[in-house]
């Protein structure tokens, strides 16, 4: 007897458009819609399987997380833009995403990205079983089990986790915030988009404690932020009204064009601070007015200095 191999899952194409709360200067999207966007295209994926999140947490127990997403966007996206998000499955538990808009009568990709899913037994369920055969490479014990990322910091008696976050002498900037049940799944944890906005986040708080704050940089050069990259990706999990401690630090300056910046996020637990997330993301500046609109601006020294140094 022949035995058949599975067809392989069916790819996903759907059309939306950024939400307008995105367009903070001019009809510019900020990198954290396109990042929505690609998780909107990540849940018609699983609905177009016949495996939405909403039948697998209530006939399964078992939550959709999004673990890691990396996106590279080579091109910009604006206010009232409709966008064919088009989702394909990649190796085991990684899917990819292309997001692109029409412009002039051609197709234009701005988003290029990649996404691993887990599915994660909820405690709140009441029921448990196992996951579908479709997904089932999916499904992981739990949400560390499932991201493999484990990191731990010792928090000595007395100690403060500012002074352990940063240390004299260091030039990271730290962040603290309560998470707030808006920003959970499953009536636990932060989910991913949480940890998206906490990346915008903390770097427009850093760039305003070095002094070079989005609203100066705008009113003073024209200049706005724009992000040709980034990446999120989620260790431990960090639960609702837990305080997370978000660091960030410079690590590079690219051709006087772009700096790299890196994000982790920690919680206290006893003696230990558990790293939760952990992203990276390519950030500089694009020129908002005047004949040179939208072409990137070239870092001056002292915003090189100011950036990679600490304060000016």
């Amino acid at each position: 007897m022949t035995t058949l191999a599975p067809h392989p899952p069916t790819p996903s194409v759907l059309s939306g458009r950024p939400r307008y709360e995105g367009a903070n200067i001019r009809t510019w999207i900020g990198f954290k819609h396109f990042m929505y966007l690609v998780e909107e295209a990540v849940l018609q994926w699983l609905l177009d399987q016949g495996h939405g999140a909403r039948a697998l947490f209530h006939e399964h127990g078992l939550g959709t997380e999004i673990i890691d997403c990396s996106v590279q966007l080579p091109a910009v996206l604006e206010v009232d833009d409709e966008v064919r998000a088009e989702v394909v499955a990649g190796t085991g538990n990684r899917l990819r995403v292309q997001l692109s808009v029409s412009r002039d009568g051609q197709d234009v990709v701005v988003l290029r990205g990649h996404v691993t899913v887990a599915l994660v037994p909820e405690t709140d369920a009441s029921v448990h079983r196992p996951a579908p055969a479709a997904v089932a490479t999916w499904e992981a014990t739990g949400l560390g089990a499932a991201t493999g990322l484990r990191a731990e910091l010792p928090l000595p008696a007395g100690a403060d986790p500012v002074s352990v976050l940063t240390p004299a002498g260091s030039a990271a900037f730290l962040w603290s915030w309560r998470a707030p049940y808006f920003y959970c799944h499953f009536s636990d944890r932060v989910q991913h988009s949480g940890f998206v906005r906490a990346l915008e986040e903390v770097v427009e708080r850093f760039l305003a404690d070095r002094g070079i704050s989005v609203g100066r940089m705008l009113r003073e050069r024209a200049w706005i932020p724009v992000v040709s990259r980034a990446r999120v990706r989620l260790a431990e999990p960090a639960h609702m009204e837990e305080t997370v401690h978000t660091v960030f630090q410079v690590d590079d300056v690219l051709r006087s064009m772009m700096f790299s910046g890196r994000m982790d996020c920690y919680v206290q637990r006893d003696d230990r601070l558990v790293l939760v997330a952990t992203a990276s993301i390519l950030h500089g500046y694009a020129i908002s007015r005047g004949p040179n609109a939208g072409q990137l601006a070239r870092l001056d020294p002292e915003v090189c200095g100011i950036l990679t140094g600490g304060h000016p």
